[in-house]
């Protein structure tokens, strides 16, 4: 080697350097480039813009190439994942949280109590009767023999008044929808009737049990059939679902159904989009065989959530109440101005209502925190039910006409527990309780509020061990949604609390376009205003990095659906203020995803970009149309299964490929791609732990975690 060599070696040495396209996870975690992936443009024009989409043929699931380029990725992933140090010991942790005893609230009919179990050592839960309240748990459908990979989950429909027979769905994967059975209790036989695999919106015996109503979700509209018992289902009759009076149903009304709980009527609630502005309310009389379907309320640009008893109709409505109240509606005069306000409306929101027992129970969320109040059918108060401490509690579920009431609740740091409430007397014990290895005494749960981007005050949950250091260390997560009238409230999570268990602070905002405060914080996060949530989701990043809870290299952020667009809009707008991403079963395209599955419901919530008006505000945030070469991303997760049959697949696929393409940084970007999963709960415990374990050591790993 010559002097004059010397120059030209170094100045390899240094391009080699310099040009360095390894990527560098957390921990020492090294990855080779992410997969390549081929690009063919697709050139349209909308609305006198230019668009060109790059990935598009990644849309077509069906195709080699496709499942060729699916294949690669998650290959990429456990490249990823076989090399996080904690994946194996988080997984056994989880287990330990995971795998106890669970049960469901239960359905009480003719002195029987049907419910879900889920034993310690068993992937699903499997239908059970308890035949008396102290009485044993008697295993009706066992879950566990349905399919050899356990990815096969059980659901309850109906239960016939007598308790003689129960209709039940089988769902495969995470997918929506269910094939339905039926079940001779006495004789623990199915019958042979049944319904094929479909999304059902509501499966319901006939009083005399004799036969099936449900609505069924066809490719463009929903329709309610009725079905005798002993007659093939190719025979049902149609009831409902075509038009009403003139007026012409599409796939924007999705009608659910249900029978009231003295059998005395069937409802038909036909929401107008999701989430609903409009709810009609229909019913059919069922103690008069030709009784034809009349309307209770229609027309009215609100909704309208009924219970009933008697020959009244109890209505929890936002109709002049944006934080609803409850009205009486008397069927046989059911005009507007008939209508008689029983719980007036207040500062709180009105979430859900209930009659049991002869009483009216009204659950209110005050700033986010469950609290239920009770009244007579008159709108006398009555007390209230109490809980423990801040937390989540669905309101008492109990037939009219007995004593019976059944709630349960939850919260960041107390596992979801089922209590039996006496109507009567006013007295709750516990009914079921998971045996969960977690000292709640050492954790805390606080609120605190925050200025948004515009002024608005915005309420945030922030939980952890009892003393956290706030010095700006602390792994921390948030998670959040903002849409859709979704309550964000305080609920249970193993992973949550394996993260709080290891010195890690959880955070969980109430974004705008949630319903926490009601109708008009809801509008305030859609449409044209859908930024707002954004803004909210960043106002409380920067809250949590100000206060030192911890930093922007130390703060992970997650949420799926909704969440994932989120999640989308998080890493396309503010990448710098976020160390890993876990972006699960998202909608990323917003030009596009009115076409796919059932994504036309939700233009009632985002808009079309079909429409003129609407495309600008869409194109300005949509995810995968704001992806800027040589961003330097944060480590991120995309996740989605095949068994998604709301949120086409194809959103996290395309995004991908974007996102990994135009990376300016080092941090890792992958797919994690699971064959069953889907929008659904209903995958294997086994199968739970190892894709709950897959994205938080992959969160935990790249934000400081040891």
């Amino acid at each position: 080697m010559t002097l004059r060599t010397l120059p030209a070696l170094l100045l390899l040495t240094l391009h080699a350097l310099a040009t360095d396209n390894s990527i560098k996870g957390a921990n020492g975690i090294t990855l080779p480039p992410s997969p390549s992936t081929a690009t063919k443009l697709v050139t349209e024009n909308l609305h006198g813009t230019t668009l060109i989409d790059s990935y598009r043929w990644l849309e077509d699931r069906q195709s080699p190439e496709t499942s060729a380029w699916i294949d690669a990725q998650m290959k990429y992933a456990e490249q990823y994942l076989s090399q996080v140090k904690i994946r194996p010991a988080m997984a056994e942790e989880l287990g330990r949280f995971i795998r106890v005893e669970t049960y469901t609230v239960p359905i009480e009919s003719h002195g029987n109590f049907f419910f879900m179990k889920r034993l310690a050592d068993e992937n699903q839960q499997s239908i059970y009767i308890r035949r008396g309240l102290h009485a044993q748990d008697e295993r009706l459908v066992d879950a566990t023999k349905l399919s050899a990979d356990q990815n096969t989950s059980l659901e309850i429909d109906d239960v016939a008044r007598d308790g003689n027979l129960l209709v039940y769905g089988v769902r495969s994967g995470g997918a929506d929808e269910a094939a339905i059975r039926l079940l001779d209790v006495a004789s623990g036989h199915d019958l042979a009737d049944s319904l094929p695999s479909a999304r059902y919106f509501g499966v319901q015996l006939s009083p005399d049990a004799k036969g099936l109503f449900y609505s069924r979700v066809d490719p463009n509209e929903t329709l309610v059939f009725y079905h005798q018992l002993g007659t093939p289902a190719a025979n049902d009759k149609m009831i409902f679902g075509k038009s009403f009076d003139g007026e012409t149903f599409g796939p924007m009304q999705l009608i659910g159904i249900g029978i009231t709980d003295n059998q005395r009527y069937l409802i038909l609630e036909v929401d107008n989009g999701v989430p609903a502005k409009r709810q009609d309310i229909y019913i059919k009389d069922l103690r008069q065989p030709d009784a034809p379907v009349r309307p209770l309320i229609h027309g009215i640009d609100n909704r309208f959530n009924p219970v009933n008893t008697g020959d009244d109709f109890y209505v929890m409505t936002d109709y002049q109440a944006p934080n609803y109240r409850v009205i009486q509606v008397d069927p046989n005069h059911p005009q507007p101005g008939q209508w008689k306000t029983i719980v007036p409306e207040g500062n709180d929101v009105i979430s859900e209502i209930a009659i049991g027992g002869g009483k009216l129970f009204v659950t209110d969320l005050h700033d986010v925190v469950t609290e239920t109040r009770i009244f007579s059918l008159d709108g006398k108060p009555a007390g209230r039910v109490t809980y423990p401490t801040i937390g989540s509690a669905t309101t008492v579920n109990g037939r009219e006409d007995s004593r019976h009431g059944f709630y349960s609740f939850e919260s960041f740091i107390l596992p979801r527990t089922i209590y039996h409430y006496d109507v009567q007397t006013g007295k709750a014990e516990v009914f079921a309780k998971p045996s969960i290895p977690f000292d709640s005494d050492q954790y805390e749960v606080k609120q605190v509020f925050y200025k948004s981007k515009d002024g608005t005050r915005v309420p945030m949950f922030i939980s952890s061990k009892k003393g956290v250091r706030l010095d700006g260390t602390a792994p921390t997560l948030m998670t959040a949604y903002g849409g859709f009238l979704s309550n964000e409230t305080p609920i249970w999570s193993s992973a949550r609390a394996w993260w709080m268990e290891h010195g890690g602070i959880y955070a969980q905002p109430n974004l705008r376009g949630g319903g926490e405060y009601g109708e008009k914080w809801h509008q305030a996060g859609m449409f044209e205003r859908k930024q707002n949530v954004f803004d909210d989701f960043y106002g409380a990043a920067r809250y949590l990095v100000d206060q030192k809870y911890t930093s922007p290299q130390h703060l992970a952020i997650a949420g799926a659906s909704n969440g994932g667009l989120l999640m989308g809009a998080a890493m396309t707008q503010h990448p710098e203020m976020f160390g890993a991403i876990w972006c699960g079963y998202p909608l990323l395209d917003m030009i596009r995803f009115q076409n796919f599955l059932v994504g036309k419901w939700w233009t009632a919530e985002y808009g079309s970009s079909e429409n003129a008006d609407q495309f600008p505000y869409l194109l300005k945030y949509s995810p995968y149309h704001n992806v800027h070469p040589g961003t330097k991303f944060p480590a991120i997760m995309f996740n989605t299964g095949d068994s998604d049959t709301r949120v086409d697949p194809l959103h996290a696929r395309k995004m991908t490929a974007l996102v990994q393409a135009d990376n300016g940084g080092d941090r890792p970007v992958m797919l994690h791609y699971q064959k069953v999963s889907g929008h659904s709960a209903g995958v294997s415990i086994t199968q739970l732990i190892q894709d709950t374990s897959d994205e938080y050591s992959f969160l935990w790993n790249e934000v400081g975690g040891q």
